[in-house]
């Protein structure tokens, strides 16, 4: 991607409802900071002024959260209905986000799903960090999955790495890099969980590649161009390729849908509950959207 500034925003999906953006590495969603002028929220006030909401803390509806470091696919409503749409997808967990990650060292399991809780870090100085259950001091873990699935083996500055493909089951803070961390393949690049070791390269190697959100009446399905490919990135080089991303990101869009096919099946062969299920959604039409706001205000507050 080209450096980062106002005008450089790049869009990959827009709607009446809906924008999706390629975020850049290395910048806030949106910052109460006066220092910080380039920020996803004053792109799109910049490309979009008349989009903008001023009925909204920062102008625009951020449907989720990405990290200051992570760049990739950012949904963001432009309306209140729209955003209670993809809350809900959240919520019932039909949304589907997939990420790429070059990881330290080879990766030896081809595939695997980490499932360690995660928790709030106590220990002095450390109170910015997310953990594991196992470390001393963990407060509050919670179950976590992360599916991870290597995709090539390779160097990055003449270091042993891994690309992989993660998938988070779960949205707990900082999940991808903590799992990453556990299992003693640190995200390259990630300053914090590698103990503040890793700083040699520009950026950290976190990308949002895929994202699906089946909304009502709407199916957002975008991928956001993949960056560690040596045409873009030549410090990285891959020796042996395990899976396609482009083949294992086809099996998983036909996974999705064999799953939505049985459960319209299983509500069809129950209709007694499937009534129950529409007529729930209808009375709780006017307080998901009154929670759709509090949870959209308390992402503006991360």
């Amino acid at each position: 991607m080209e450096p980062c500034s106002v005008e450089n925003l790049a869009i990959l999906y827009q709607s009446s409802n809906f924008i999706v953006l390629n975020k850049h590495w290395d910048i806030r969603i949106d910052s109460k900071m006066w220092y910080e002028k380039v920020t996803v929220q004053s792109q799109l006030k910049h490309r979009f002024p008349g989009l903008s909401d001023p009925e909204t803390y920062y102008g625009f509806r951020f449907c989720h959260q990405l990290d200051f470091s992570t760049s990739g696919a950012l949904c963001v409503a432009l309306s209140k209905a729209a955003a209670a749409r993809a809350y809900t997808c959240f919520k019932e967990r039909t949304a589907t986000k997939v990420y790429l990650a070059l990881l330290r060292g080879s990766v030896s399991k081809q595939q695997m799903m980490i499932t360690h809780a995660i928790g709030k870090n106590t220990a002095e100085g450390m109170t910015h960090m997310m953990c594991t259950e196992e470390t001393e001091g963990c407060e509050n873990a919670k179950p976590c999955q992360t599916e991870l699935i290597v995709l090539e083996h390779g160097m990055y500055r003449g270091e042993p790495v891994t690309k992989v493909i993660l998938q988070p089951h779960t949205g707990r803070t900082h999940q991808l890099r903590v799992h990453c961390s556990a299992i003693g393949h640190p995200i390259v690049g990630d300053f914090t969980y590698s103990l503040k070791k890793d700083t040699d390269p520009y950026r950290m190697m976190l990308h949002a590649y895929y994202l699906r959100l089946p909304v009502e009446e709407e199916l957002i399905e975008v991928t956001a161009p993949d960056p560690f490919v040596s045409m873009v990135d030549d410090n990285w080089v891959s020796l042996c390729t395990v899976c396609s991303l482009e083949e294992t990101i086809q099996e998983l869009k036909a996974q999705i849908i064999l799953d939505a096919q049985e459960q319209q099946r299983a509500l069809l062969e129950c209709p007694t509950k499937n009534a129950r299920k529409i007529q729930k959604k209808n009375t709780e039409t006017e307080e998901l959207l009154a929670v759709c706001q509090e949870w959209l205000a308390e992402w503006a507050l991360e």
